[in-house]
């Protein structure tokens, strides 16, 4: 179940357990501050949500920065139920809510909007006009209008503090298995099939086009994928070009999956692709023959891969 943070709560739902955070990614640090309101929650008979905010606070504050996100609303969604919680509550990061002082941002919204009855942040957490609330307003906003207030430490991988910031420099490294171990999961991009040019068609090699949209831009190159038709389940190996297509004008940024075995229709359907291994930067070729020779490569040594990971 969505929530909408301007909506009153079903009843059914007030009196829960929130985890509160921007859970951008849902990696192993936001896990485990998911995992502590789950576990509060049910020691205490409570529902339990997990609150996010959506646009993220940067993208309100910098629109001119570019993607970062590592997962869309629904992948959040999705991570959450899976996790224990009983529904998603979003916070709209919109000029009211940006407005909104941490006093009220307690007062108002978590214990009389949301009827919250306990909060799960991490340490780092702020929040509230000029992010003028920490940890510490919580706990002493919270206890004048019976919200209770508990903090998570920083969960560290490799002698080094997983965050939201070190999954975002891998992948921008084209290091997909150093940010699926922080995520517990690959890396992975949501979306709708559109139409493209039809040139993968043309040369043998027909891919389902995707618009990277809000999402984090990873390395530019060429990628062994995992895919997903949403609607069926139908699981997918292939190879994909994330980026510009330099041998094609005019450039556009694209995440192109090609699937092995594959001779459906995918126009108009929501498939989810997995980034499981960089093979190659991208390159412009002089002809199409080099290209067609290149792909055959990318794709033999991506079903090694895929294979090996089986």
């Amino acid at each position: 179940m969505r929530l909408d943070h301007r909506d009153p709560v079903p009843e059914p739902l007030r009196g829960a357990i929130v985890a509160l955070g921007n859970f951008d990614g849902f990696h192993l640090g936001h896990q485990k501050v998911v995992a502590e309101a789950v576990e509060w929650a049910k020691a205490e008979g409570r529902p339990a949500i997990v609150a996010t905010f959506d646009p993220h606070p940067v993208r309100h504050f910098a629109p001119h920065v570019p993607p970062f996100r590592l997962t869309g609303l629904d992948q959040r969604e999705t991570l959450f139920i899976e996790a224990g919680a009983d529904a998603m509550l979003v916070f709209h990061f919109d000029d009211a809510l940006a407005a909104t002082t941490a006093e009220d941002f307690v007062a108002h919204l978590l214990a009389r909007q949301v009827g919250a009855a306990g909060v799960v942040t991490g340490e780092d957490f702020t929040f509230g006009k000029g992010r003028g609330g920490n940890v510490d307003v919580l706990h002493d906003v919270g206890a004048t209008c019976g919200v209770k207030a508990r903090q998570v430490g920083p969960v560290k991988h490799g002698g080094q503090v997983v965050s939201s910031s070190r999954i975002r420099d891998a992948l921008k490294a084209g290091e997909c298995e150093v940010a699926e171990e922080l995520l517990t999961r690959p890396f992975a991009i949501r979306g709708t099939v559109v139409d493209g040019d039809k040139r993968g068609r043309e040369i043998g090699y027909p891919t389902a086009n995707m618009e990277l949209g809000s999402y984090l831009r990873p390395r530019f190159g060429i990628y062994a994928v995992t895919g997903r038709v949403l609607s069926t389940g139908e699981e997918l190996k292939g190879a994909a070009n994330v980026g510009v297509r330099p041998t094609f004008d005019p450039p556009k940024e694209l995440l192109e999956p090609y699937f092995f075995e594959f001779s459906g229709d995918l126009y108009g359907q929501e498939i989810e692709v997995e980034l499981r291994h960089f093979l190659r930067p991208e390159a412009k070729f002089d002809n199409l023959d080099d290209l067609v020779a290149q792909m055959e490569k990318d794709c033999e040594e991506a079903r090694k891969l895929l294979s090996a990971a089986a």
